[in-house]
């Protein structure tokens, strides 16, 4: 044995001896992957050489089913596919339709779009915050977060009957007004969450262990976000101020007075999973600056006058619709043939551009460095795969 050793010492000393690459694969079914995701890491050691993402153990197919459905029958399938911004999801495709039809919308149907896209926002970015202390080994915030959101929950479960999938937004309006004491029921609850961003900024985004762990951690430069299309958070991370609801404004975004929020590298890199998870943030409070500003001037009125008694846009119409939601440029490229179904949805899923760079901002980090970035992402499998 002690010949061995010698033997084995003299090699590396001598430069001789050689390792191979491990491969390791991550998933699909690891706790810390956000979803049904494999990772193929071509690893040295502990250290990530390369990064594969394996995808489809989610996909439903949700594209050509589109083409079997009539334009209102694809809404509840937009619903499932970021199923933690279901509003938003909707929110793009009706915008799709509603442009080919040439609707104009009520006012009171666009408020309330608003308030329930920026009320969904919080939410997700809620369970993105939360679980990702969770991954980075912090629990209790994650109670606090959840504990949250589930007045945002109780509030879309009043209004449409639903918690997680709605099919509330409708082309042309919605299923139905919102129910008794709305308005004062968001107003308190946005009063009541502001103090809940600064205790979790004390107890998660400051913490010394959370700091040294995604501090420095997986930086994207803000070049290589715009080479990849990458949207959001992720985007503004990295520096770049950019934001539909500002630069493409749809709805009424353009009425309210609110700031688009960048990464600063205030504690490490800019870019990096820190600054990621800051910008969410940040996002949430400016949410609520929405919210309120928006339930100050929120109109009377009904919001199934436009609803179309038949949909069924001209032959060849084409439309694609963008909206902001909480993980990016959520993209609905649709096609008319003049009948009652759509020949073509296309779906631009933020997620899954996102998830392109990850390879990028993933070489020469730790494995459980890794985990952290993935979760800095924030992705969701349902939109990716489809």
């Amino acid at each position: 044995m002690a010949d061995l050793k010698e033997n084995i010492a003299e090699h590396i000393e001598s430069g001789r001896l050689k390792t191979d690459e491990l491969i390791l694969h991550m998933g699909p079914q690891h706790p810390s992957t956000h979803g049904v995701l494999r990772l193929e890491l071509v690893l040295d050691g502990e250290i990530v050489v390369k990064v594969i993402p394996h995808l489809g153990y989610l996909h439903r197919c949700f594209e050509k089913h589109a083409e079997a459905m009539t334009y209102p029958q694809v809404i509840p399938y937009t619903d499932r596919l970021d199923y933690l911004a279901s509003m938003n999801n909707n929110h793009g495709y009706v915008l799709a339709v509603e442009r080919m039809l040439g609707i104009e919308l009520p006012e009171r149907v666009e408020y309330i779009r608003v308030i329930m896209a920026e009320l969904q926002r919080i939410a997700s970015h809620l369970v993105a915050v939360g679980t990702y202390g969770l991954d980075i080994g912090a629990f209790t915030p994650f109670l606090y977060l959840f504990r949250d959101r589930e007045y945002i929950l109780d509030i879309f479960e009043k209004t449409c009957g639903a918690r997680l999938l709605y099919n509330y937004f409708w082309v042309g309006g919605l299923s139905h007004d919102v129910h008794t004491g709305f308005e004062k029921e968001v107003g308190d609850f946005v009063k009541y969450f502001r103090p809940t961003l600064t205790e979790v900024n004390t107890l998660l985004n400051y913490n010394k262990i959370f700091v040294q762990r995604t501090a420095n951690v997986g930086v994207l430069p803000a070049d290589v976000a715009i080479s990849y299309g990458c949207s959001g958070p992720m985007l503004r991370g990295s520096g770049v101020d950019f934001d539909l609801r500002r630069d493409d404004p749809y709805s009424i975004y353009d009425r309210f007075d609110w700031k688009v929020i960048v990464g600063d590298g205030e504690v490490g890199t800019l870019g990096d999973c820190w600054d990621r998870n800051m910008v969410r943030m940040k996002e949430m409070a400016v949410s609520c600056d929405i919210i309120e500003q928006a339930l100050a001037s929120f109109p009377e009125g009904d919001v199934t006058t436009a609803l179309p008694k038949r949909i069924r846009p001209p032959k060849g119409a084409e439309q694609y619709a963008r909206v902001e939601n909480p993980r990016g440029e959520l993209g609905f490229y649709v096609v008319s043939d003049g009948t009652a179904n759509p020949f073509r949805v296309k779906c631009r899923a933020p997620g899954f551009v996102n998830l392109s760079v990850i390879d990028e901002i993933s070489q020469g980090h730790l494995i459980s460095d890794l985990v952290a970035i993935l979760g800095s992402i924030d992705i969701v499998l349902g939109e990716i795969d489809r």
